[in-house]
């Protein structure tokens, strides 16, 4: 695999060059490119560099662009306003770099491996034992799981890290109603069963909560348990273990209809440092970076206090003896750090966290887990919102279940499909509506900047136009079907033709894949990605009214040369999506 340097890239480069050839004492100097109406790019920075020399910009800007060697990528020059050059590549090199990205790995496109890259330990998809997943879970998994895939497509090394809810006291009164009353875990569905699982869970919960609240026997047994739990007692744990592996089977059914791939050895919930948390208690007091307080071991801030004034800390450990969450977090920055190597550790996690994450990287970092060579990001995420823009709830006022949620997304979608299918079979109709119809749920969520709250409206979501998954996936399609039509005619690169306006937009945006890819890698900004993508679709469509590939009238070259472009197009769109975690059937 040989990476290509982008049109961008290759002209920053020169035109450094020829500042420093035509003004030696200027020194380093960056040209600051930026995409421009009146040409390909606009190079500013010489008004600022004529400051510095105290010469005429527009002369500055002259002499600079006498000192760009010809025959290269720029095609024109031109100096306007006080010292701007407006700068227009040349067809030649548009194509030529185009064909060198096509001649990469397919999967690739000629993207390079980031040179500093190192692992990335990401925790997303958090779901609590023994409850359902909701509304409130999707963003945590869709936004995670394509910052996993995006990370790993630019070389970094990504440990996935699923930390679930499946510790704590409510385990107590589920354990010791299970024991009292042994057939209640037992469901009627299928090994694998999703539903049934959480079905039956979801049973036994409400009744051992009845029993707990009306039953101070039971409440008091439940307690026993909760304290039999966390001494190991092996009864309890191979209860314990079994609510962990039948919500398994739930989430994993969730995960699937989510074409999301949750491995086992993944999940490593709060029960997974348990034997860490005593000696994280005793080494952040020993250091002094934990203090006790009313018998409960609390780090201080300076810059975070209540509404009276008084400092808020962070509780390590209760004065009970029992362990907060602030407790397992740092236990997992110690191993992820310490064991799993991480130079970076990701949160996906709700923004109404921010806090928490902010206190608990700060005193990882007081203790030294967290220095230089390690940094800690909270990847916050907004709400889910209703169409009335109120956090997104049923009817009846209840938390939307996750997995109806994604149902509806499939049936809306399988209408669009349906509508649209000229010579697909019924199973065909029935595959296309989930990818179209997951694809996006997705699309939606990563399509809005992660810190921002989002409408969830499925009508749009699956509209043809506009803004959505649906719109790029009928580009693609679009374009493979113009390959499938083709027949004997084979994408062929012809830099030597002038190429139409829209073919310049649709080619110099495909260049630029691989910079946006760094970009959101660098910035952990899916949406950027997605807006990338849309772009391109957008552009596309306007290459397929304007520049037909398969008329009679249409000379071969020319021919090739836009079967070339539409099927690097094709293959652009495949890989962005599929790093956003979504599907582009061939044919819709």
């Amino acid at each position: 695999m040989a990476s290509v340097n982008s049109l961008a890239s290759t002209l920053r480069q020169q035109l450094a060059d020829a500042l420093t050839a035509a003004l030696p004492d200027a020194g380093t100097a960056d040209p600051l490119l930026r995409r421009s109406d009146r040409a390909d790019f606009q190079a500013n920075g010489i008004l600022a560099l004529a400051k510095k020399l105290k010469g005429n910009p527009r002369e500055l800007a002259a002499q600079v662009t006498a000192a760009v060697p010809a025959g290269g990528p720029v095609k024109e020059i031109e100096v306007s306003g006080p010292g701007f050059l407006n700068i227009t590549l040349s067809d030649r090199a548009i194509i030529e770099t185009l064909a060198a990205r096509d001649a990469d790995d397919e999967d690739r496109l000629g993207v390079p491996y980031n040179s500093a890259a190192g692992t990335t330990v990401i925790d997303y998809a958090q779901p609590n034992v023994a409850k359902e997943m909701h509304v409130g879970h999707l963003r945590s998994a869709v936004i995670g799981d394509a910052m996993a895939q995006i990370l790993e497509f630019t070389g970094e090394t990504v440990v996935r890290r699923h930390h679930i809810g499946d510790w704590g006291t409510q385990f107590g009164m589920l354990i010791q109603y299970l024991i009292e009353h042994p057939g209640e875990l037992n469901h009627e569905g299928g090994e694998g069963d999703g539903e049934a699982a959480m079905s039956s869970l979801n049973r036994l919960y409400k009744a051992s909560r009845a029993l707990f609240d009306s039953d101070e026997e039971f409440k008091a047994r439940s307690r026993d348990r909760v304290v039999a739990l966390q001494a190991g007692d092996e009864e309890t744990l191979a209860m314990w273990q079994r609510f962990v592996d039948e919500s398994k089977i739930y989430f994993y059914s969730v995960f699937n209809k989510l074409d999301m791939e949750i491995r086992d050895a993944d999940i490593v919930g709060e029960s997974g440092y348990n034997d860490m948390l005593a000696e994280t208690c005793r080494l952040l007091e020993e250091s002094g970076v934990a203090v006790r307080s009313e018998g409960a071991l609390c780090v201080f801030f300076d810059d975070v206090k209540g509404t009276d004034g008084e400092p808020v800390p962070l509780i390590v450990q209760k004065s009970n003896g029992g362990f907060g969450y602030a407790a397992t977090d740092l236990s997992a920055i110690r191993d992820r750090v310490q064991n799993l190597k991480a130079s970076t550790l990701l949160y996906v996690v709700d923004a109404r966290q921010a806090l928490h994450f902010k206190m608990v990287f700060e005193t990882a970092r007081r203790a030294g887990w967290l220095n230089e060579d390690v940094q800690a990001v909270h990847l916050a995420f907004g709400t889910v919102l209703g169409k009335d823009g109120k956090p997104f709830k049923t009817r009846e006022g209840e938390t939307v279940r996750l997995a109806d949620l994604l149902d509806e997304a499939i049936d809306r979608a399988s209408a669009v499909v349906r509508e649209k299918a000229q010579d697909l079979t019924e199973e065909e109709i029935a595959e296309r509506a989930a990818q179209v119809g997951i694809g996006a749920v997705k699309y939606a969520d990563l399509s809005t900047s992660a810190a921002r709250d989002y409408k969830f409206d499925l009508d749009q979501m699956v509209s043809l136009n506009g803004d959505t998954s649906v719109y790029i996936q009928y580009a693609h399609a679009r374009s493979c079907s113009i390959k499938r039509k083709a027949g004997e005619l084979k994408p062929q690169p012809h830099p030597e033709l002038e190429l139409a306006p829209a073919e310049r937009a649709l080619g110099l945006h495909l260049d630029q894949f691989g910079e946006v890819v760094a970009e959101v890698a660098a910035a952990y900004e899916p949406h950027r990605l997605a807006a990338y993508l849309y772009q391109l679709s957008s552009l596309f469509t306007t290459f397929y009214d304007q520049c037909p590939v398969l008329k009679s009238d249409v000379p071969q070259d020319v021919a090739e040369n836009r079967l070339f472009l539409s099927d690097l197009t094709a293959g652009t769109l495949r890989q962005g999506m599929e790093l956003l975690g979504i599907r582009t059937p061939e044919r819709l």
